[in-house]
């Protein structure tokens, strides 16, 4: 399964928060942040909580597939 976090990198710049914002709003770990920015799968706990700050839901922040990588970054 592949999945991408480019939603949520873009609703951060738009929102002007930095990573490290994110994680304490968010009360997530570094490693969680940096499992993000590798686009690896992390739990759904976090997830929860950073959308939970960010006020949106799932699809908002993530996309999966369990095609080949390019669907996903190709949208």
């Amino acid at each position: 399964m592949f999945v991408s976090y480019n939603k949520l990198w873009k609703i951060l710049i738009d929102k002007n928060i930095s990573n490290t914002e994110l994680r304490n709003l968010a009360g997530v770990s570094t490693n969680v942040i940096a499992k993000l920015g590798l686009n690896d799968t992390v739990s759904m706990d976090s997830l929860a909580k950073i959308c939970t700050v960010l006020d949106r839901n799932i699809g908002d922040i993530m996309d999966m597939s369990n095609g080949k990588e390019e669907k996903v970054n190709n949208g």
